[in-house]
């Protein structure tokens, strides 16, 4: 397919939130795409694709804290056999995928944004995908 992009991620954490900002971006300049979007997507059912702000670190921090409080990885009254509920539960609040626009060759993000790869259920290798569309 043309324009559609794979990228393998070796994550070593149990729950982490991965900037992949630069690989999308070096995946529009790959496409020569001036204006259109870019539709970056996770096919795992326990990780997901956000945005969030890149300034501050303890971003990232509070957000994996406040998942894990509302959806704790030690409640033992999941029924999900593989006992990665608490992963499956995340993944669905945060999503599987992010549209982004391009303009001029480059993506319209706020000042203070970037795209993460979320992982709630590793260590594990994990792929995603980034489709650019020609608008």
């Amino acid at each position: 397919m043309k324009n559609l992009y794979k990228h393998l991620l070796n994550i070593n954490k149990a729950q982490t939130m991965v900037d992949i900002t630069n690989i999308i971006e070096e995946d529009i300049r790959s496409s020569n795409v001036r204006d259109g979007i870019a539709v970056v997507y996770c096919p795992h059912t326990t990780a997901g694709i956000t945005i969030n702000e890149n300034a501050d670190p303890d971003v990232v921090r509070d957000l994996i804290y406040g998942f894990e409080k509302a959806y704790p990885s030690n409640d033992n009254n999941y029924r999900h056999f593989e006992g990665n509920s608490h992963a499956h539960l995340k993944s669905s609040t945060i999503g599987a995928s992010q549209t982004l626009i391009i303009d001029d060759g480059k993506l319209i993000l706020g000042r203070w944004q970037d795209i993460y790869f979320c992982e709630f259920d590793g260590p594990r290798n994990r792929t995603f995908y980034v489709k650019v569309i020609e608008a």
